[in-house]
């Protein structure tokens, strides 16, 4: 007797939406219908693991009637994929970024809120345990400081490289630590970067090889964020986070919380964030949406947050931010 609640469509059948399929395959209720990509060779391997069929169109994969759609491509990729999806009322699961800059996000946040579709966003270190150690560490103490960093290799995709492909290194992945700086110290009301405008060392790269900002938050509290693409491994991605009397580090691999009587690491397994983000998606197109972290509207803050220090970069000016108007 079969499980199945929900049945899922892919756009997109790269990395991460691959890594999405194994983590649906591991839930009893949930069957992957069908996969579309321009890469006939990638949407038919992504399909033939999750069983699922390849269609030729997100229009095809809607008329397959499902439950939900995963929208995992690259930036310069979104917006036809959930324009159709929302137009169609279905619940929507996009990846970070989401898009290239803001003005196409804004207007599908716009679209969600009319519509009153559920949607989630690949921010999925916000489900981390470690996050909820750092909360209960700061409970009670005003943030001051925020130190980010991503300290990485260039991937390999050839559209990575590319401003036009990615938006660079700020929007593609420092984006995950912004969001989190957001989540325990609050909106940012102004930021000011500066990069190394000299590209690495990829065919056809034309990004920032590294960059470094400051960032002001509403609240009073200050940070710093520095990132680079020049290294041959994945060096750190963290935020570290400073109040009265505590010091707290965040990454992927967990927390670690410093006072003056001592320090403590509470190790997590990176996986159980990125099952918990597409758990309680599902959920919310079941609905229960009281476990989604983080819908599109929210995510749009963030994103904005890393165009605002990627326009600062490139237009060598500091920036300020605004509320989202959604």
């Amino acid at each position: 007797m079969s499980t199945t609640r929900y049945r899922v469509g892919f756009v997109g059948a790269g990395g991460v939406a691959t890594r999405h399929a194994t983590v649906l395959a591991e839930f009893p209720d949930v069957a992957i219908a069908g996969v579309v990509d321009p890469n006939p060779e990638a949407a038919r391997a992504l399909a033939d693991q999750a069983g699922a069929t390849v269609e030729q169109s997100v229009d095809d994969l809607l008329a397959l009637e499902v439950d939900a759609v995963y929208v995992c491509v690259p930036p310069f990729a979104h917006g036809q994929a959930e324009t159709a999806v929302l137009a169609a009322g279905v619940p929507l699961f996009v990846e970070k970024p989401l898009g290239l800059d803001t003005e196409l996000p804004a207007k599908l946040a716009a679209q969600v809120v009319a519509a009153d579709v559920v949607t989630g966003v690949g921010f999925h270190w916000r489900y981390s345990a470690a996050v909820e150690r750092a909360r209960a560490a700061l409970a009670g103490r005003p943030v001051s400081l925020v130190a980010g960093a991503w300290l990485d290799k260039v991937p390999p995709v050839g559209w990575w490289p590319r401003r036009d492909g990615s938006g660079g290194q700020l929007v593609e992945q420092a984006v995950h630590v912004v969001d989190l700086a957001r989540v325990l110290a609050g909106e940012v009301a102004e930021v000011y970067a500066v990069a190394d405008a000299s590209p690495p060392d990829a065919p056809g790269a034309d990004v920032d090889s590294s960059a470094a900002a400051t960032l002001r938050f509403a609240s009073g509290a200050v940070g710093t964020l520095s990132t680079t693409c020049r290294l041959g491994w994945k060096h750190r991605a963290a935020l570290e986070v400073y109040a009265d009397g505590v010091a707290v580090a965040i990454s992927e691999d967990g927390c670690e919380v410093r006072t003056a009587d001592g320090h403590q690491w509470h190790p997590v397994d990176p996986m159980d964030a990125k099952r918990a983000v597409d758990r309680a998606f599902l959920d919310a197109v079941g609905g229960d949406r009281s476990g989604v972290l983080v819908d599109y509207p929210d995510a749009l803050r963030s994103h904005q947050l890393a165009c605002a220090l990627a326009t600062s970069a490139a237009e060598r000016r500091p920036v300020e931010l605004e509320t989202a108007d959604v």
